[in-house]
């Protein structure tokens, strides 16, 4: 027997400095978070408002109406499409007997749901450690009236408030435990990155709208240009696919290599707590030479998608980082593709087409600092002929009396470093 669906009701309100698209889109989407919560939207309720109600989030005659809809469809959660105090939810699931959730416990829900790794884990429960503690509130029947006795230092204290007090003491106490399991993590992902820097190998990071299709260009540059089958990343087409960030090297015919980088996704009104929880991941891209914003061309709202990634980079002061703008899924947009005008380049990553095009833009801005010499290495020396025949590309190579006459592209660092042995540039 299959286990039935929760059911429930999308309830948003429409400010009046809001654009009515941006709203729609926003509706649209708090319905797809709910779909990928396996949970069925059976109907929606709006309304227009200067501000929100501070009580309720809604108005009265409103609240009646998603009481009478939550009957008549048979509804068992109401789903707002903003985050909710404390109180408005205490309030709201008083008036309509039902659970109430708000667009933050979703997208938690969903991350919780998708985590894999123990780090993007401990990350979403901090998230939702955090989001719920100020939400600890003496719900109805589950915490006792104030009363007597019971326990040293709570004589004149009920048993709700001491319940109250232990769960909040619970939770701080999770919330620095896995505060500090996290920074060992970050501790090795920056010893990570200080490695790369040392490599001297250029990073590049994936970042954009969730379902965009970054894992779907990282898995067509893997293929393109790396042997390995199993270096392909897990995508499909859903919300949240990937929590965990991925790092390929992407191995260049002429011995040149650059290390990409997936990261989350992101999505209209991400939940500040879990931008915090994923601070450290999304680092990466802080620490990038170079981003690729990937936008979903084939959504009807792809500005507005634009635009929440650029706040949420904003939010995380990763600012002032090239970036090359790929408008993927142009085969559903009758737009011609593949195609680069400057910084934007329009694609199909589904198809594979596009990425050699992206590939070319990546090298015109990372590999800039790359030196055509001629050096002479000692005999003695013959080291460093393996080193440059794997970290440069040797044109050529022959014996002279003196050592070995190397023609190559290298990076300028190496040149630098080796200057004593140039004869010619």
């Amino acid at each position: 027997m299959t286990e039935q669906r929760e059911k429930a009701i999308l309830v948003g309100v429409n400010l009046q400095n809001e654009d009515d698209f941006d709203f729609q889109y926003s509706m649209e989407e708090l319905g797809e978070l709910a779909a990928a919560c396996d949970v069925e939207v059976v109907g929606q309720v709006t309304q227009k408002l200067d501000r929100v109600n501070n009580s309720h989030y809604i108005g009265k005659g409103k609240i009646e109406e998603v009481a009478a809809l939550k009957e008549m469809q048979d509804a068992d959660t109401v789903i707002f499409d903003d985050e909710l105090s404390p109180s408005q939810i205490r309030n709201l699931e008083a008036d309509l007997d039902c659970k109430v959730i708000d667009r933050t416990i979703l997208i938690l829900d969903i991350f919780a749901r998708r985590a894999k790794t123990r780090e993007a884990q401990m990350q979403v429960e901090m998230a939702r450690l955090q989001y719920m503690l100020p939400r600890l509130v003496g719900l109805r029947a589950s915490l006792g009236r104030q009363g007597g006795g019971g326990g040293e230092g709570l004589t004149n204290r009920g048993a709700g408030e001491t319940k109250l007090e232990l769960d909040r003491r619970r939770i701080e106490a999770k919330i620095a435990f896995l505060r500090k399991e996290l920074s060992v993590h970050v501790a090795q992902r920056e010893v990570q990155r200080r490695q790369r820097k040392k490599n001297e190998v250029p990073v590049v990071s994936l970042v954009g709208y969730t379902n965009a299709g970054k894992s779907t260009i990282m898995n067509g540059m893997i293929e393109l240009f790396n042997e390995s089958a199993h270096k392909q990343v897990f995508e499909k087409n859903m919300l949240f696919a990937t929590l965990e960030t991925s790092i390929r090297k992407i191995e260049q015919p002429d011995r040149k290599s650059y290390l990409l980088t997936d990261t989350v996704g992101f999505v209209k009104k991400l939940p500040h707590h879990l931008v915090k929880a994923f601070r450290s991941t999304l680092e990466e891209a802080a620490n990038a030479d170079l981003l690729i914003h990937v936008v979903d061309f084939s959504n009807p709202h792809y500005r507005q998608m634009i635009q929440t990634t650029n706040e949420t980079l904003k939010e995380m002061d990763i600012e002032g980082v090239p970036t090359l703008i790929v408008y993927n899924k142009a085969d559903q947009t009758g737009e011609e593709y593949p195609r680069v005008e400057n910084d934007k380049i329009f694609i199909s990553a589904k198809k594979k087409e596009g990425l050699k095009e992206l590939n070319t833009e990546i090298r015109k801005h990372i590999f800039k600092d790359y030196v055509t010499c001629t050096m002479l290495i000692p005999f003695e020396e013959g080291h460093l002929v393996s080193y440059f025949n794997s970290n440069a590309n040797v044109t050529s190579a022959s014996y002279e009396e003196e050592g070995t006459l190397l023609k190559m592209e290298c990076r300028l660092a190496d040149y630098e470093k080796y200057k004593q042995y140039v004869i010619a540039k």
